[in-house]
C-alpha cells in the first residue's frame, strides 16, 4: 500500500522530511542513518520498523527514483531499519509490473533480493516476525492468491517465496513476448506493464539513454539467473517444495509457465550459467525435502538396504535369501488364496495389487522389479501345483486362473491408474500432443521390459501338462503373425501337433503376454521380441474350411450340438465370442439359452484366462433375468427360468469355479443373485416341475437346493459354533454372514463408478452387461432370513418343544416315517423322546409322499427336530446306526438341501458335550482300524518334517476308536455317498464341515474320520492325512509356535534341517502339498503347513506376540551368525562387522520382518495389525528386556538391527492393510490406529513414557518407522495432527536427525507446513 504525507503521522513527516533533506543535499548514506536513528529512538519506535518500511518505498516509488534514495533504502536494510522480506514484497509490487519503463529500478530491486532473500534465518527469529508477515500477505494478498485461509507467519513465508520466483518467471516470459504460450495467457500477478507517464524528466533519463535497452535485456538474464539460485539453495529449494506438496494446482500452473520458457526462451539459451533442460530439471527434484543425509552408521547400513532391491540375482525357485525374496508376501499370498476353505468378500485383484503397491513403495523398487517379481511369484504358485495329490480343494485351474487373469488385471490397474493421472494433466498440458502418446507411463514401459526379461527363467515357464497344447497354440499364433501369414482363430481351433510350425514350443510366458494383449497392456508387436518365437511357420496350404469352434459361431453357424459340445470344451479367446453367447443366452429360444449357459460355464470360464473377469459377470448377471416386459403372471417370473438358472447353478458349482468366483471379488454380487432364486425356489412345492433336453425332470426342489447350497459356500456357515461365543478369539472367517455379503454388495453398487479406479473398471467392461444397482437387504427375503435365525438358534442352544398340530409337526412326522419305514412300522413314536408330542398315524406311503410335497423351507424348518429325535432314538437304542445313517441318506436324497442343517445342527450337538462317544467298532459303526494306525504315523512324519517337535500321540489299537455320537452319525452318512460328479457338489459342501468339526473334537478324532474316508476314497489318501496332521494345531498352541520358528528358521536358513538349509522361499513353501516321491507322500513345507492352518487356530490374538518374539529372535540368530564381535569399520566397500557386511544382515532382518508381518496380516487381518500396532508393540517397548533379549552383549549393533526389524514389521504391517494411499476401504481405519502409536512415540520422546527395552533399539525403531513413512507411505502422514508431528519432530532434532524431522513436518499437508518452513531455516538444511 501507498503511504502518503497525508496519511502518516507527525514522526514519519518528520522522517519523511528529514529524508528529503538527506536526499537534497546528498548526505552520506551512513550520516542519514545515524539522524534517522536518532529520530525514530527519540519516537520511540521500535526497529525494524514497518511503516518506515512502507514510507521509503513509497517514496523512491517513483517520484524520487534516484540513486541515493536506493542508497538510503540499502543503507536502511543494511542496518536493520526495515524488514527486508518486507521492502522485497513491496518493491515486488512496485517495480516487477513497472520494470520495462525502470530498468534500473529492476536490476536494483534483484540485487536487493540477491542479497536479502536467502538470508531468513535472521529474519525469522527477528522482533514482530507475525506481524511483518501478515504486512507481506496484506501487500501481494498472497492468502487470497493462493486461497489459503490459514495465515501462520512460516505459511505466507512458504507463499512468498513461491510468489517472487513465480513473479521472476512470468516476468521473464513477458519480456520475451511469451506469456502468450502459456495455457492461462496471463499472469495472475501484476508482472505486465502498466500505462504510466514516461515522459517525466529525472528518470535515470532512461529513455533517452542508450543502455536502457542492454539492460532491459540483462535484467530478463538475472531474473532467470535469480530463478535458478532459487531453485538450487537448499533452503529455499526445500521450502518450494513445501509449496510444490501443498499447492498442486498452483505449482503445476507455474511449471507449465516454466517449461514454456525452457521451451522458447533465447536468454535462457544464451546463458552461460545454466541450460534450459538443466533448470526444469531442478524443479523435478523430489528428493531435496524426502532424503536425508544419515548422520549415524546405522542410519546410512538402513539406506543402503532400502535402495538395494534388483531382481539381478533371483532364480527359478529363489533357493536362498536372494534379493528376489523382497517378493515374499506375494508368494504367501497366492498361496493363501488358494485355500478353498475360505471364500473372501473382497476379490484377490484389489488385496493384490493394494500389497505389490505396498511391496514396491516399502522396497523402494522400479516397476520393472516389482512386476518381475510378481510374475516370478505367480509362476511359482503354478509350479507348486503341478504334481499336487487329488482331493476336494482348488486345483491347478484354480492357480492358473491367478496367472493368467488375476495377476494381469493387478496390472492393469497399477498401469492404468498411473496412466489416468498422466491423462488428468494433460487436460491442461502445454501442446496440442494427443492424449495417447502422453499416456504411455513409466510402468507401461517396465512391464514390458519385465516381460521381456521373465523369458530367461525357462524352469519357471514350463507349462503344466493340462495346458501344453493351449500354450503351443498361443506360441503358434505369435509365429504365423511374425511370418506375415494371417490366419483366423478358427485354425488354431483345430490345429493338430502335426499342424505346428516346426519346433514350435510353447511355454507359459506366450500365455501371460496373450493375456495382457487381451487387457491392452501389450500390442502384438511383444510377438517380435528378440527371443520370443524360435521358428519360422510353414503353414499347410488346405485350412478346414468348417471348423467346429468360436470362428463358426461368429461367422452365423447355428447352436448345433456339435458345435454346442465343441465351444464347451473350448475357451473363448475374445469379449466378442462372449459377448455373442451372452446375446444368445438373453435373447435366444429356450433351448438356445440352455446351450448358451453350458457353454459359458464350459472352458470360457474356468480357463478362458483372457476375458475370464468378463465371463463372471456375464454368468452373473444372468443369474438375475429382468422381468419379460409382457408378463403377467401371478407368481415369480423366475420359475419360468427354472431349466436356464439350473443349467448355471450346475456349471459354477464345482470347487475350482467358486474359488474363482471369489478370487475375482464377485462372491457378494453372486451372492445378491442367489438369494432371490432361494426365496422364489424354496417357497415353491415340487410339484412344479419341467423336463429337461435329457428327458430328466427338474424340480424346484433341485433348483433350490442347487442354489442354496452354492449360497452356502460363500460364507463359513459350517464351522463349530464354539467360534460364535469366544469372542476376540474369533477366527475372521467366521464373520461373514449373508447380511455381510449383502453389505458389501449394496456399499459397492451405491460407490461404483465414482472412483477413478472403477471408471476405468468400467472401460475395461463389456458394454452388453446390465446389472441392477437396486441395493437389497434381508428383509426382502422372509423365508430366508426366518431359516437363517433358526440355524442360529440351533446354533446357540438346543431346540424348543415342537407344537402339535402345526404344519411344522405334521411336516417332522412325515419325514421321520419317511426315513425309518421298519422302526414306524413298528408303532414306536420317535418325536416322543423330544417334543413331548405323540405321533399321528400313518396312513400309507403315498400320504407321507403327498404330505412331503411342500416347498424346500418348510421342510428345512422341520429337519432340526428330526434330527433331534433322530439322534435321540439312536442314543437309547431304538435306532440302530445302520438304519441312522441310512435314514440321514434319505432326507439328503429328499431333499439334499438338508445336508446343510444337518451339518450345522450336529456340529451344534459335537460342542454342547452332551452325546456320549460310540465305539467305531465295525458292527454297529464303521471302523477305521484298517488304515488308522497307518494314518497316524503318516501325521507324525508330516509334523516331523514341518520342525515341529511331534506330540504325544497315542497309535491306534492302544486305545478303542471312538466319536462323539452326532459326528459318528455325520462321517457315516458322508461315506454312503458315491464320489461322482452329482455327488462333488454335496461332498465339497459337507467336507469342509466334517473337517472343521472333527478338528475341534478330541483326538484322535480326526484320524479316525481320516481313515474312513481313506477306506472310501484311496486316491484321496495324501490330502487325507494331511487334513488330519492340522488337527494337532487346533488343539496345541505351543505346536503353532513351533511351526512360525520353523517357518522363521527355514526362510532365513537357520535351520539344522539339510532341506532348508538354504533358506529363501524355496525352502519356505517347498514344492506345494503332496508331490510324490518313491517313498510316498513328500516332506510338507513349514510354510505351506502355517497356511493351511491358520484359520482353525481357535485364540489368534496370541500370534501377534509370538511372532514378534520369533522376529526378534531371528535378528539374534542372524547376528550370532553373520556379525563376530570385532569393533565396527569403515571401508572402502561399506560398513563391516569383521568380514560380514551389516548391510547382507540388514537384509536378512529385514526378510525375517517380511515374513513376520506377512504372516500377521494373513492370520488376522485387520485386527491382528491394529493389535499390534496399538497394543503389542507399545507393550513391548514398555516391558523389561534381559541385555540377551535385546542384543546389549554385542555392543548395540544386535538392538539397532532389532529395532530396525521392528520398523520394517510394523510398517509393512500397516501397509498391507491399509495400503500406502487411500485406496481400500480398509485405509479408513489407519488415522485412528496411527494416532493412537505415533501418540506412544511422541509421549516417550518427551520423557513422559519410561521404557525397558535398550536405547540403541528404541532409537532404531523411531527413526526406522519414520524414516519408511517420510520415505515410502508419505500419505500416512498426512493422517497424523500437526501437534504430534511438531512433538516428533522436536524428539528427532533432540538426537541429531533434523533432516528426518524436516522430511516429516514438510510431508504433513498445509497445516505442518508453517513449522516445516520454520525449521528448514532454522537448520538451514
Amino acid at each position: 500500500m501507498a503511504v502518503s504525507v497525508q496519511a502518516i503521522g507527525p514522526v514519519w513527516e518528520s522522517v519523511l522530511e528529514q529524508t528529503k533533506f538527506a536526499q537534497e543535499k546528498n548526505f552520506d548514506p551512513l550520516l542519514w542513518a545515524v539522524q534517522l536513528s536518532s529520530s525514530l529512538n527519540s519516537a520511540g519506535i521500535s526497529l525494524p520498523s514497518i511503516d518506515l518500511a512502507h514510507l521509503l518505498v513509497s517514496h523512491i516509488c517513483w517520484d524520487n527514483h534516484v540513486p541515493i534514495t536506493w542508497k538510503f533504502l540499502e543503507k536502511a536494510l543494511a542496518v536493520k531499519f526495515v524488514p527486508p522480506l518486507l521492502v522485497l514484497a513491496l518493491l515486488s509490487a512496485r517495480v516487477i509490473p513497472n520494470r520495462k519503463f525502470h530498468p534500473a529500478a529492476y536490476r536494483l530491486y534483484m540485487e536487493l533480493f540477491r542479497r536479502h532473500a536467502f538470508s531468513l534465518k535472521c529474519q525469522i527469529s527477528g522482533p514482530n516476525y507475525q506481524k511483518i508477515m501478515e504486512s507481506i500477505d496484506d501487500v501481494l494478498h498472497l492468502s487470497q492468491i493462493f486461497g489459503v485461509q490459514v495465515s501462520e507467519p512460516g505459511l505466507l513465508l512458504v507463499e512468498f517465496v513461491f510468489s517472487i520466483v513465480w513473479q521472476l518467471l512470468d516476468a521473464s516470459l513477458d519480456d520475451e513476448g511469451l506469456l502468450e504460450l502459456t495455457p492461462e495467457k496471463r499472469s495472475i500477478w501484476p508482472t505486465v506493464t502498466q500505462d504510466m507517464e514516461i515522459d517525466n524528466a529525472d528518470n535515470f533519463n532512461e529513455k533517452m539513454n542508450g543502455h536502457h535497452d542492454m539492460l532491459y535485456k540483462g535484467n530478463t538474464m538475472m531474473a532467470i539467473e535469480i530463478i535458478r539460485e532459487f531453485l538450487q539453495n537448499k533452503v529455499t529449494s526445500r521450502i518450494l517444495f513445501l509449496a510444490r506438496r501443498n499447492m498442486p494446482s498452483h505449482w503445476r500452473a507455474f511449471i507449465q509457465q516454466l517449461r514454456v520458457l525452457t521451451a522458447k526462451s533465447m536468454a535462457l539459451r544464451n546463458s552461460k550459467y545454466i541450460t534450459p533442460e538443466a533448470l526444469l530439471q531442478l524443479t523435478s527434484d523430489t528428493r531435496k525435502i524426502l532424503s536425508r543425509e544419515c548422520k549415524t552408521i546405522s542410519q546410512q547400513e538402513f539406506h543402503a538396504v532400502i535402495g538395494n532391491c534388483s531382481l539381478a540375482c533371483s532364480s527359478g525357485q529363489c533357493h536362498g535369501t536372494s534379493t528376489s525374496a523382497h517378493w515374499l508376501p506375494i508368494d504367501l499370498f497366492l498361496e493363501d488364496a488358494m485355500d478353498g476353505s475360505q471364500v473372501v468378500a473382497t476379490g484377490a485383484v484389489e488385496r493384490l495389487t493394494g500389497l505389490v503397491k505396498a511391496l514396491q513403495a516399502v522396497n523402494l523398487t522400479s516397476w520393472h522389479d516389482t512386476f518381475l517379481g510378481l510374475w516370478i511369484a505367480a509362476l511359482r504358485l503354478v509350479q507348486r501345483e503341478r504334481d499336487i495329490s487329488e482331493g476336494p480343494v482348488p486345483r491347478l485351474d484354480t492357480c492358473l486362473c491367478m496367472l493368467l487373469s488375476i495377476t494381469p488385471l493387478v496390472v492393469a490397474n497399477i498401469v492404468e491408474e498411473e496412466e489416468s493421472e498422466l491423462i488428468d494433466e494433460s487436460d491442461c498440458s502445454l501442446t496440442n500432443q494427443t492424449k495417447e502418446k502422453q499416456a504411455i507411463g513409466i510402468s507401461r514401459k517396465h512391464l514390458i521390459s519385465s516381460l521381456q526379461m521373465l523369458g530367461d527363467y525357462e524352469a519357471l515357464l514350463t507349462p503344466p501338462q493340462s495346458v501344453r497344447s493351449v500354450a503351443n497354440q498361443v506360441a503358434a499364433k505369435a509365429i504365423m503373425f511374425v511370418s506375415g501369414h494371417t490366419i483366423g482363430n478358427g485354425y488354431y481351433e483345430c490345429m493338430s501337433v502335426n499342424d505346428m510350425p516346426v519346433n514350435c514350443s510353447g511355454n507359459l510366458r506366450h500365455l501371460i503376454v496373450e493375456a495382457c494383449i487381451a487387457r491392452k497392456l501389450l500390442d502384438t508387436s511383444a510377438y517380435f521380441w528378440p527371443g520370443y518365437v524360435n521358428a519360422r511357420a510353414n503353414v499347410p496350404r488346405s485350412v478346414p474350411s468348417q471348423v467346429p469352434g468360436w470362428s463358426a459361431l461368429m461367422k452365423g453357424s447355428p447352436l448345433t450340438p456339435a458345435l454346442v459340445n465343441a465351444l464347451i470344451v473350448t475357451p473363448a479367446s475374445s469379449l466378442a465370442e462372449i459377448e455373442k453367447i451372452y446375446e444368445i443366452a438373453t435373447k435366444g429360444s429356450d433351448d438356445e439359452k440352455i446351450s448358451a449357459a453350458s457353454i459359458l460355464c464350459g472352458a470360457s470360464l474356468v480357463r478362458g484366462w483372457n476375458i475370464q473377469e468378463q465371463t463372471i459377470l456375464f454368468i452373473t448377471s444372468l443369474l438375475s433375468p429382468p422381468v419379460p416386459t409382457d408378463y403377467s403372471g401371478s407368481e415369480s417370473h423366475l420359475i419360468s427360468y427354472a431349466p436356464f438358472l439350473n443349467v448355471l447353478l450346475v456349471g459354477i458349482s464345482p470347487v475350482d469355479c467358486v474359488q474363482i468366483f471369489s478370487l475375482h471379488g464377485v462372491a457378494p454380487l453372486l451372492a445378491g443373485s442367489l438369494m432371490p432364486l432361494c426365496e422364489v425356489f424354496g417357497s415353491t412345492a415340487p410339484s412344479v416341475s419341467w423336463t429337461l433336453p435329457t428327458g430328466e425332470d427338474l424340480t424346484s426342489h433341485a433348483v433350490f437346493t442347487n442354489a442354496f447350497t452354492l449360497l452356502l459356500r460363500l460364507w463359513r456357515f459350517d464351522h463349530p459354533p464354539l467360534e460364535h461365543v469366544m469372542g476376540d478369539a474369533t477366527p475372521m472367517g467366521s464373520l461373514l454372514s449373508p447380511e455381510y455379503l449383502l453389505l458389501v454388495r449394496n456399499s459397492r453398487l451405491s460407490a461404483f463408478g465414482k472412483s477413478p479406479k472403477d471408471r476405468l473398471k468400467i472401460k475395461r467392461m463389456s458394454k452388453n452387461l446390465h446389472f441392477s444397482m437396486e441395493l437389497i437387504f434381508m428383509d426382502s427375503f422372509p423365508k430366508l432370513k426366518r431359516w437363517h435365525r433358526q440355524h442360529q438358534e440351533c446354533i446357540a442352544s438346543t431346540l424348543s418343544g415342537l407344537v402339535q398340530g402345526t404344519t411344522v409337526h405334521q411336516i417332522v412326522d412325515a419325514l421321520l416315517i419317511m426315513m425309518f419305514k421298519k422302526v414306524s412300522r413298528g408303532g414306536q413314536s420317535l418325536t416322543s423322546t423330544t417334543s413331548g408330542s405323540s405321533s399321528s398315524s400313518a396312513s400309507g406311503a403315498e400320504d407321507v409322499s403327498i404330505r412331503l410335497k411342500v416347498p424346500a423351507w418348510d421342510i428345512l424348518e422341520g429337519t432340526p427336530y428330526v434330527l433331534d429325535a433322530a439322534l435321540t432314538a439312536c442314543a437309547h437304542g431304538r435306532l440302530s446306526p445302520r438304519e441312522l445313517a441310512t435314514g440321514l441318506k434319505d432326507l439328503a436324497d429328499l431333499l439334499p438341501a438338508t445336508l446343510v442343517t444337518i451339518v450345522s445342527y450336529y456340529s451344534a450337538e459335537v460342542t454342547r458335550g452332551i452325546w456320549k462317544p460310540v465305539f467305531m467298532n465295525g458292527t454297529d459303526w464303521p471302523s477305521p482300524l484298517a488304515n488308522l494306525s497307518i494314518v497316524e504315523q503318516q501325521i507324525k512324519k508330516i509334523i516331523a518334517a514341518t520342525g515341529v517337535d511331534v506330540p504325544s500321540l497315542p497309535i491306534g489299537g492302544s486305545s478303542p476308536a471312538m466319536l462323539p455320537l452326532p459326528l459318528a452319525a455325520l462321517v457315516s452318512l458322508t461315506i454312503t455317498y458315491k464320489l461322482d460328479k452329482a455327488s462333488e457338489r454335496f461332498l465339497v459342501l459337507i467336507g469342509p464341515a466334517l473337517s472343521s468339526l472333527a478338528e475341534g473334537c478330541p483326538w484322535p478324532c480326526m484320524p479316525i474320520v481320516s481313515s474312513l474316508w481313506v477306506q472310501k476314497i484311496k486316491r484321496w489318501s495324501d490330502f487325507l492325512v494331511f487334513s488330519a496332521s492340522r488337527t494337532v494345531f487346533h488343539h496345541s498352541s505351543d505346536a503353532v509356535v513351533q511351526l512360525l520358528r520353523s517357518c522363521f528358521t527355514s526362510i532365513l536358513g537357520l535351520s539344522p534341517s539339510v532341506i532348508y538349509s538354504n533358506g529363501g522361499v524355496g525352502a519356505l513353501l517347498g514344492h506345494g502339498f503332496g508331490s510324490h516321491l518313491s517313498g510316498g507322500m513328500a516332506p510338507v513345507a513349514p510354510g505351506i503347513m502355517y497356511l493351511r492352518v491358520h484359520r482353525s487356530v481357535r485364540d489368534i490374538m496370541f500370534l501377534t506376540e509370538e511372532i514378534l518374539s520369533l522376529l526378534m529372535s531371528s535378528v539374534r540368530d542372524i547376528a550370532s551368525r553373520g556379525l563376530s564381535r570385532e569393533k565396527l569399520k569403515r571401508t572402502k566397500f561399506g560398513l563391516r562387522y569383521g568380514q560380514v557386511s551389516l548391510g547382507s544382515a540388514m537384509t536378512r532382518v529385514k526378510l525375517a520382518a517380511s515374513l513376520g508381518a506377512s504372516l500377521v496380516w494373513l492370520s488376522g487381518g485387520l485386527s491382528l495389525v491394529q493389535s499390534l500396532i496399538k497394543e503389542t508393540l507399545p507393550s513391548w517397548f514398555i516391558s523389561a528386556h534381559t541385555p540377551e533379549q535385546d542384543g546389549r552383549e554385542t555392543g548395540g549393533v544386535v538392538a539397532m538391527l532389532g529395532g530396525y526389524a521392528l520398523a520394517y514389521f510394523a510398517v509393512l504391517c500397516g501397509t498391507f492393510e491399509w495400503g500406502v494411499d487411500s485406496a481400500s476401504p480398509a485405509s479408513n481405519r489407519r488415522p485412528n490406529v496411527l494416532a493412537a502409536h505415533l501418540e506412544f512415540l511422541a509421549s516417550a520422546l518427551d520423557g513422559k513414557i519410561s521404557l525397558g527395552c535398550d536405547y540403541a533399539t528404541w532409537r532404531a525403531y523411531v527413526t526406522g518407522f519414520l524414516s519408511l513413512m517420510v520415505g515410502c507411505t508419505q500419505k500416512w502422514v498426512l493422517d497424523v495432527n500437526v501437534d504430534v508431528l511438531k512433538r516428533l519432530s522436536n524428539g528427532l532434532r533432540q538426537w541429531n536427525e533434523e533432516e528426518l524431522a524436516v522430511a516429516l513436518l514438510g510431508l504433513g499437508g498445509i497445516a505442518a507446513t508453517s513449522a516445516a518452513a520454520e525449521l528448514i531455516v532454522e537448520i538451514g538444511v
